[in-house]
């Protein structure tokens, strides 16, 4: 297996990896890219976005990502297409594998590779994907102000983006498995208490209705087995994210759900030279300009890692002579 060795490799693209990207190729870091299994990340499966700043109209969000890639690959940034498979970080330097084919040799290493949404599985929810469908309420819940939604979900994160999206919607249908939410306590009373937020108890999704964009919800009770079609113009999915970790998880800490742990205020994980940027380490945020911006943190953190490494190393050679 051939081995290659860089000063600065990024795992992963979309907002996060391409502003490192950026930013380490400004420093002179000259950094090597790896795309990942989707390049450009989440908002390639994203229509229109609005709420980036620096473009007034709006733009389509695959669209965006082919601007982000022209600029880090204009400021020299190497991007390649490759997935990393493996992983050790007990060694220095640090080693990726790329495609089962190749190890990486690098002085530092960027984690970038995201989360993914969770989806019910059915087919109607990923054709109607990007026309109604979204797993992100308050990316794309403006585009359907004073219309009816629906969403599906019982945690926090879907009581929040109910309680969002009925501010700016005429009506929001919940539907939720259970006859109970897992949502805590003041986000379950928040809900029950607003008007226009009709809940549907042990109700699950048959289908999601419509050709060309979202016109209904099919729902069935799994209790009583009735089922009804609710006319709705967007369908929102509330089930948790999947932070793509995986390979990571024998080396760096992670909360419960996979999250990288970083250094609060920092893109720093538990060990040296290694940080993370974007959604593998946010569960809180998740918006293409928090993104960007902790990519601009783990850029500038790695600079710095390096500087000290090659000052230190400078000395070591210093008092040797």
């Amino acid at each position: 297996m051939s081995t290659e060795k860089v000063h600065c490799l990024i795992i992963g693209s979309g907002p996060a990896g391409y502003t490192a990207a950026i930013y380490a190729s400004r420093a002179g870091l000259n950094p090597v890219l790896y795309q990942g299994i989707q390049p450009g990340g989440q908002l390639t499966i994203t229509t229109e976005v609005e709420n980036y700043p620096g473009y007034p109209d709006g733009i389509q969000g695959p669209d965006m990502m082919v601007h982000f890639e022209n600029q880090a690959r204009r400021m020299g940034a190497d991007i390649r297409y490759g997935l990393a498979t493996k992983v050790d970080f007990s060694v220095r330097p640090l080693k990726v594998e790329i495609d089962e084919e190749k190890w990486i040799e690098a002085d530092s290493v960027i984690i970038s590779t995201g989360a993914s949404a969770k989806w019910l599985g059915i087919e109607s929810e990923q054709r109607l994907n990007g026309y109604g469908v979204s797993a992100c309420a308050v990316c794309d819940g403006f585009f359907f102000k004073g219309k009816e939604v629906a969403i599906v979900g019982a945690g926090d994160t879907a009581a929040e983006e109910a309680l969002y999206l009925s501010k700016i919607c005429s009506k929001v249908h919940m539907i939720v498995r259970r006859d109970e939410m897992r949502a805590s306590k003041v986000m379950q009373e928040r809900v029950k208490n607003t008007a226009n937020i009709n809940i549907y108890w042990n109700s699950e999704t048959e289908e999601v209705v419509g050709e060309k964009n979202v016109s209904a919800v099919r729902i069935r009770n799994n209790k009583s087995g009735a089922v009804q079609e609710i006319p709705v113009s967007a369908f929102f999915v509330a089930i948790g994210h999947q932070p793509n970790s995986d390979i990571f998880k024998t080396w760096l800490d992670m909360d419960e759900a996979g999250y990288i742990k970083t250094v609060p205020g920092t893109s720093r994980t538990n060990i040296e030279g290694v940080f993370a940027a974007g959604d593998v380490q946010d569960k809180v945020y998740r918006q293409a300009v928090t993104a960007a911006g902790s990519g601009c943190m783990a850029a500038l953190d790695a600079e710095r890692y390096l500087r000290k490494g090659f000052i230190n190393a400078k000395r070591h050679e210093s008092s040797g002579m």
